[in-house]
Parts: structure tokens; sequence; C-alpha cells
């Protein structure tokens, strides 16, 4: 609840404190997040083993970065689910398959750049 006593400055403190809490809780409790952040490591080794260009880091970061942001998502949906919802119900079952969904979206998406990416290196 907003302190009617906060002024914009302090928003902006509190609302940047509460997503890097909000990060914690991720990385300290979420197993995919954590072989997420895993595989993305690996890459951003293998980038500077691999010698990648400026443009391949950008696309390569900001994939890193799409699949980080998928997961937290997906967990966000299904922590929201399992409130609503705690007992077995299929309709949210449906909901939760689909937000997994996106994060195999973003999943494939990242494998297909790091093919593009490293593909070439490999093949040289």
């Amino acid at each position: 609840m907003k302190d009617p006593n906060d002024n914009f400055i302090v928003d902006r403190v509190k609302s940047v404190g509460y997503a890097f809490k909000g990060m914690w809780i991720l990385v300290s409790t979420e197993n995919s997040i954590k072989a997420q952040i895993s595989v993305g490591l690996l890459m951003t080794i293998l980038g500077f083993v691999m010698e990648i260009s400026a443009v391949e880091w950008v696309i390569q970061l900001l994939t890193i970065g799409l699949v980080l942001v998928a997961e937290a998502l997906n967990t966000g949906i299904e922590k929201v689910a399992n409130f609503v919802q705690p007992n077995f119900d299929k309709k949210i079952g449906i909901i939760k398959d689909i937000s997994a969904g996106a994060v195999a979206f973003a999943a494939l998406l990242s494998f297909v750049i790091g093919l593009i990416i490293y593909l070439p290196k490999f093949m040289a």
C-alpha cells in the first residue's frame, strides 16, 4: 500500500528495492531460474572464448535476458495460479502449461540464435 507521505523519489527507490527483492527470491528459491542463469553464464564464457563481435554480444545478452524474463513471468503466473487454486484444476493446468510454453518459445529462439552465432565459428 502506498504511503501518502512518500514522494516521487522515495517511491522510485522503494520500487527498485522491491525489484531486487523479487530477483533475489527468484534466484534463491527457483531451480528453473538457477538453471537458466547457469546456461546464460556458460554462453557468456563461450562468448569470451569464441571472441564474438559486439553485435553478437548484444543479441546474445538480449536473448539471455528474454529467457530469464520469460522464466520469471512463468514463475509468477504459477505462484498466482497456485494461490488462486491450490488443488488440481484442469483450467489452472492449462494456464500453467501456456505460461511454460512461453518459456519454451524463448528457449527455442535462444537455441536457434546460439546456432546462428556459434555454428559458423566452429565450422571455420
